[in-house]
């Protein structure tokens, strides 16, 4: 299976203007399957966390939860895809782009996402 490098070569530069440019372009910059397997788990730990602080009203793992969910992620850029994260330029988008690709990798969907972005699963 054959993966992108992640980066397209305006990824650095470029200026997404609304959110259906953004999404192709956060699916390029998650090229690599294992950075993507490696979101997954810190995204769905962050929900995990926050599902039990909220039902058990432990209310200190509020605060693993952005760490949970940026640190995978964060290390999953640096090691395995090499580029910045979205995050630093586009929170919002990035944080909805998370989840996203969360539940369309859940849902069986995401395979289709990535081939239209150019990327193979």
């Amino acid at each position: 299976m054959s993966e992108s490098t992640g980066s397209t070569p305006d990824s650095g530069t470029r200026s997404h203007q609304t959110y259906a440019s953004f999404w192709p372009y956060y699916l390029t910059e998650h090229a690599k399957s294992l950075t993507r397997l490696i979101h997954f788990f810190g995204t769905g730990l962050a929900i995990g966390l926050l599902v039990v602080a909220l039902a058990t009203r432990t209310w200190w793992l509020l605060a693993l939860v952005p760490v949970a969910g940026y640190a995978f992620a964060w290390f999953s850029h640096a090691t395995i895809e090499r580029n910045r994260p979205a995050t630093f330029t586009y929170p919002f988008w990035s944080l909805v782009s998370d989840f996203r690709m969360f539940f369309l990798w859940l849902a069986g969907r995401l395979e289709p996402e990535l081939r239209r972005a150019g990327l193979s699963g």
